[in-house]
């Protein structure tokens, strides 16, 4: 399987000409979904087997990011205002058995609609722990401060997923949290040291069995100085893989956000010598996702064996 180690978006409800010539040509590893694109489950449906049909895979991974809350992709489709993941976590943490039916019940109809229109990868859960001074855009998208909390309800998340054929991305590696700003904007800093982080930020993650996770565009200055997560051997080989010990695809957050300082493609390029399987572009601009095919490098070994395993999962 040759796929660009790059997962690509698009500008509207439909694919264009030269979209589909792009993902023809340079063969994008995924295509990921937004609220721009989604205007009705009848177009949606549409829009999802046209890119399959195209790239002629049936099982193409289609990714889309419904937290639910301020995060809602499909709120053209479904009213999903009230659910998020904290409000599932404030209920589980007042009441475990009515809390966990009620998140039980939730996902159910969640997934449900996402196997309807032919959707294989949520980007959910996440499982940054909250502080008080977290910035509001991790907020209310965080189940707890509680870890026990958060790794209940991520593990439930993801099991149950499983069990319905999708995969999920397990996100913001090794802990989006602590951070005071929007990474979207700027590059957070965090001066929290290994040993505290150990028991509680990366704590969050360990033992969550997902096919992939997503990092953070976090810049934890006292392991790595230089370099925000994404872009650094440290943060990905030594605390990802090895002290929480993940063993999926690793994705970048989005290229295009302001946390990472240089062009597009230096931007990917750098995330994946870093140690990210995959990087991921939001943005949806033709001429930028074909800057990015022309530049990324095909997936290497260890992404195309996971990738087969993704593959023979949803058989």
């Amino acid at each position: 399987m040759i796929r660009r180690s790059v997962i690509i978006s698009i500008l509207g409800a439909k694919l264009s000409l030269r979209e589909k010539k792009l993902i023809i040509k340079y063969k994008p590893w995924g295509v990921i979904l937004f609220k721009r694109n989604i205007k009705s489950m009848a177009q949606l449906k549409k829009l999802i087997a046209t890119i399959r049909i195209t790239i002629k895979d049936r099982k193409y991974p289609i990714l889309v990011d419904e937290e639910g809350g301020t995060v809602s992709r499909l709120s053209n489709l479904i009213n999903n205002k009230i659910f998020t993941q904290n409000l599932f976590g404030k209920t589980y943490e007042s009441n475990k058995k009515v809390g966990i039916n009620i998140y039980k019940q939730y996902n159910i109809s969640l997934i449900k609609t996402l196997k309807n229109v032919g959707i294989n990868i949520n980007t959910i859960p996440v499982l940054d722990i909250t502080y008080k001074h977290t910035n509001k855009i991790i907020g209310s998208r965080s189940y707890s401060n509680k870890i026990d909390t958060i790794k209940k309800l991520g593990s439930m998340c993801v099991n149950m997923y499983k069990k319905n054929k999708i995969s999920t991305v397990i996100k913001h590696m090794p802990g989006h949290g602590r951070s005071k700003v929007d990474s979207h904007l700027k590059l957070p800093t965090v001066n929290t040291g290994l040993k505290d982080l150990e028991k509680s930020d990366f704590k969050s993650f360990r033992n969550i069995k997902s096919h992939f996770a997503m990092t953070a565009h976090i810049l934890y200055k006292q392991i790595d100085n230089k370099n925000c997560a994404t872009h650094s051997k440290i943060i990905i080989k030594d605390i990802i893989r090895k002290k929480i010990g993940f063993k999926g695809i690793i994705i970048s957050d989005d290229v295009s956000m302001k946390a990472l300082k240089y062009n597009l493609v230096t931007n990917s390029l750098k995330s994946l010598e870093a140690g990210c399987n995959l990087v991921l572009y939001c943005a949806g601009k033709y001429d930028d996702s074909l800057k990015l095919l022309k530049k990324m490098p095909v997936i290497d070994n260890f992404t195309q064996k996971k990738t087969s395993e993704f593959y023979n999962f949803l058989s």
